[in-house]
């Protein structure tokens, strides 16, 4: 493609043959003002109306078909042309020569803004206290209805008004009434807003192929609204929102608060809630392309575990999937599952294991934080050694996981990927008695302390020594172990969180012909994740929320019933734990064994004599590096944070690795591409139904087959099923590819003595600004450019002025100090006791 050479305000511009006179002037950073164009959009011209449109249940139809021509707002004038072109539309040509700039030209843009203005709420945009105000209360006593939106101070049509100006003769806005339509999934649209740029309309129908929204011709304007029905549901719509991102106006919006500080957070909350912050829509796009091994060497970026999570991790992810909104939250943490059991071991063809660096770690304990940590130092040419005191390591994913949630041979060939990059596992080593943390620090140069909390925490109950009373963390590892745990009769439960249920469900398989679990909390407040509770309810369990064990009742000292009394309430106002009961209210259950499972806790012995420092039954860490107050000794994972998940403890070790890496004289970078980037297509296609496809369940073990052993009940997705769950995203990471409009140029100057001498000398109002644009100080003065002299030899803090020549300036000085105290609540500098020096 060959280049053409032009100049657009006497400025010589080189571009590409194709390239239309905006983007010309785009790309040297001359502005042309715009509604209808946007980076991210392809040109309106051609665009045609919809035979109809709704807008809720008003059915409109187009009174003609003809083409959108666009704002008519980008008008510049080509010397040889008789008329303004739209440079939007109108390609740029070798030799030719634009002006953007001319008084004519603003004069015809005003007029062309005319139109937008008349039919859209614009008293605020002529007020001169509009700065900073709330809209709640007016001064002027407009009517609610005709001031602007929420958007007003972050509004890209009111950032065009100031620069194109006011159009004259405007009249009065007349509120049109229209209802605004707010019941549908993550988007409100108040068409009372809108200005018919129809960027919403090629956001849906171009780029993203999907035509959920459409335009007609009525009563001299446009109207935009849903395609095929009263609802975007109806019309196919894939709720990616991209309407919302294009549009100038307030006349789309999101539900939830979205800024320019959490977008990514609030956009893509699955990533954001992670708390490794796996790529999750990258990864489920991949499944849903076919691409397995890509997708799994994403998790695997940021966890090394990947199957092991897609069976236990608690799924906070899809606690905040927007396809929720929609209906279901996809099924995230199945689909990891999936991506991890169809591996192919690409993640390892592209990991990169630095040099030995000679560096030696100790890892005490080989739970999900020791062994992600190990995982990580490893790859960065640490020598590392992982320390288990059991038999085999795993530590909680081992021994305190049942098998029919976690199979040993899943977790046994994630290790053995973590043996073969070279980390030792030394098991059946217990430091505190085969060695010391102090033996340790003699001959390591950093040591990780993260054997979780492996001990059944002990509360008193009245005769809680009685045959048949266990403890569950106990109960869990004997049953790990192999060991023969006699389980027959009934069973109860006391306890309200994931162990407790995973301690119910392993009873039914060693046995047991009833099993109850009783919980302090009433039901919406038990501890256990909601799918934990319906699994167990499934397969028979019965829950007593609200009940605490008072005394387990005992016959020729066995078990024979647990007496239990109302809990009122378990925590009180400041959250703490701290229950009360109803004495008066009392219950027994009968049950030939009672299983405790009402916590966990770290075994501290193994700190003694070693100086590291512990703080309510837990090591004491720093909370951003996990050091302890030992030099290089640091602490992760449940033996500083408390009973957690699996996935909060990897993030740990994952902190810890990165910490652990930088006291070794690394730079702590831990982060690797294990799959090559995918060229970004924003095209997703329009899928009638998308919107009401259900989530596709898990097939598991039937109920029958369930409790004759420990087979693994989820039994995993199929190929099919793994394509078709993962095609329900809503991709919402779509969106943040979305370039954002072009602005007007900002209206501050550089504070320096070339800007400061073309000030005049008369009198005005300036403003200075600090380099985070933070207002230091509004004057008003008799001569400016000598204040602003002043100003530069005594104030080093601005960074940026604007000033406004006025002769009646301290009226002005007035109204900006108002405006100002309105949005931030105290005067630039501090307070009203620096009043003096705002003046």
């Amino acid at each position: 493609m060959g280049e053409m050479t032009l100049t657009v305000n006497d400025i010589k511009v080189v571009v590409p043959e194709g390239t239309t006179i905006l983007s010309a002037a785009t790309s040297v950073d001359v502005y042309v003002p715009t509604l209808c164009s946007h980076p991210s959009l392809s040109t309106s011209k051609g665009l045609e109306p919809n035979e109809f449109a709704y807008r809720g249940d008003d059915k409109i139809l187009s009174e003609n078909r003809q083409e959108y021509e666009g704002c008519r707002l980008c008008m510049v004038e080509v010397q040889g042309m008789d008329e303004f072109q739209a440079s939007c539309n109108t390609m740029a040509e070798d030799g030719m020569e634009v002006r953007t700039d001319s008084a004519e030209i603003h004069q015809q843009r005003r007029k062309n803004l005319f139109p937008y203005l008349e039919r859209h709420p614009h008293a605020c945009l002529t007020c001169a206290q509009k700065e900073g105000c709330s809209r709640t209360q007016c001064s002027a006593n407009v009517p609610e209805e005709e001031r602007c939106c929420p958007q007003l101070g972050n509004c890209e049509l009111e950032k065009l008004v100031d620069y194109v100006g006011l159009p004259e003769a405007l009249p009065k806005y007349v509120p049109r009434g229209i209802p605004v339509l707010d019941r549908e999934p993550l988007l409100i649209r108040d068409y009372n807003l809108c200005v018919g740029c129809t960027r919403c309309v090629r956001a849906c129908q171009e780029l993203r192929g999907i035509e959920a929204i459409g335009f007609v011709h009525r009563d001299g304007g446009l109207v935009i609204g849903s395609a095929d029905g009263p609802t975007l549901l109806e019309s196919a719509c894939k709720f990616c929102t991209a309407c919302v991102e294009v549009c100038p106006t307030g006349a789309l919006t999101d539900k939830a608060e979205v800024t320019a500080a959490n977008k990514e957070e609030v956009l893509v909350p699955c990533v954001a809630a992670c708390p490794a912050n796996v790529d999750v829509p990258r990864y489920i796009r991949l499944i849903a392309d076919g691409k397995y091994p890509e997708a799994e060497a994403v998790i695997r970026e940021k966890v090394p575990f990947p199957a092991v999570l897609g069976r236990i991790c608690f799924r906070p992810c899809e606690e905040v999937c927007r396809r929720g909104e929609v209906n279901e939250p996809v099924a995230i943490c199945s689909l990891k599952r999936f991506a991890a059991d169809e591996d192919t071991d690409l993640w390892k063809e592209n990991l990169q294991v630095a040099p030995p660096t000679g560096q030696q770690v100790a890892i005490v304990g080989s739970g999900p934080a020791g062994l992600t940590a190990a995982y990580y130092l490893t790859v960065l040419g640490h020598t590392v050694t992982v320390f288990e005191a059991e038999s085999e390591p795993g530590g909680m994913l081992r021994w305190g996981v049942p098998a029919h949630r976690l199979p040993e041979e899943v977790l046994g060939k994630e290790i053995d990927d973590l043996r073969s990059l070279g980390a030792e596992l030394k098991t059946d080593t217990t430091i505190g008695q085969d060695q010391s943390v102090e033996d340790l620090q003699k001959g390591y140069d950093a040591i990780f302390l993260a054997w979780g909390t492996q001990l059944a925490r002990r509360i008193p109950v009245e005769d809680a020594d009685l045959e048949g009373v266990l403890w569950g963390m106990d109960f869990l590892r004997q049953v790990r172990r192999g060991e023969d745990v006699k389980v027959k009769g009934r069973v109860l439960v006391i306890g309200g969180g994931g162990v407790a249920m995973d301690v119910a469900l392993t009873a039914l398989r060693l046995g047991a012909q009833e099993v109850q679990v009783a919980s302090l909390e009433c039901r919406e407040e038990m501890p256990a994740m909601e799918w934990e509770i319906e699994e167990v309810v499934e397969e028979g369990v019965s829950l007593n929320p609200s009940w605490g064990p008072q005394r387990i009742v005992g016959d020729n000292g066995k078990v024979k019933a647990v007496d239990l009394v109302c809990c009122t309430r378990v925590f009180d106002e400041q959250g703490r734990f701290d229950p009360t009961f109803d004495e008066s209210e009392t219950t027994s259950i009968d049950t030939d064994m009672v299983i405790l499972a009402v916590g966990q806790a770290p075994d501290l012995s193994l700190l003694e004599d070693s100086g590291i420092e512990a703080d309510g039954g837990f090591i004491k860490a720093d909370e951003n590096t996990l050091d302890t107050n030992v030099k290089g000794v640091f602490a992760g994972g449940e033996v500083v944070s408390g009973p957690s998940s699996v996935i909060a403890a990897i993030q740990m070790g994952r902190r810890t690795a990165i910490s652990i890496d930088r006291h070794l004289g690394g730079d702590g970078d831990i982060e690797q591409a294990l799959v090559p980037p995918e060229e970004f297509d924003p095209f997703m296609g329009r899928e009638d139904g998308f919107a009401e496809r259900a989530r596709l369940p898990m097939p598991s073990l039937t109920l029958d087959g369930r409790h004759a052993s420990f087979a693994e009940v989820c039994l995993g997705y199929d190929e099919e099923m793994a394509q078709q769950e993962a095609s329900r995203c809503l991709r919402c990471d779509y969106r943040l590819h979305i370039e954002g409009p072009i602005s007007p140029p900002e209206k501050w100057l550089q504070f320096s003595s070339e800007v400061v001498e073309a000030a005049p000398e008369l009198a005005g109002v300036y403003q200075l600004l600090d380099a985070e644009k933070n207002v230091l100080a509004i004057k008003g003065v008799m001569n400016m450019r000598e204040a602003l002299e002043e100003e530069l030899a005594a104030n080093e803090e601005a960074c940026f002025f604007i000033f406004e020549e006025d002769e009646m300036y301290t009226k002005r000085e007035s109204e900006l100090l108002q405006q100002y105290l309105r949005q931030y609540g105290e005067l630039p500098g501090g307070g009203m006791d620096e009043l003096d020096d705002l003046f």
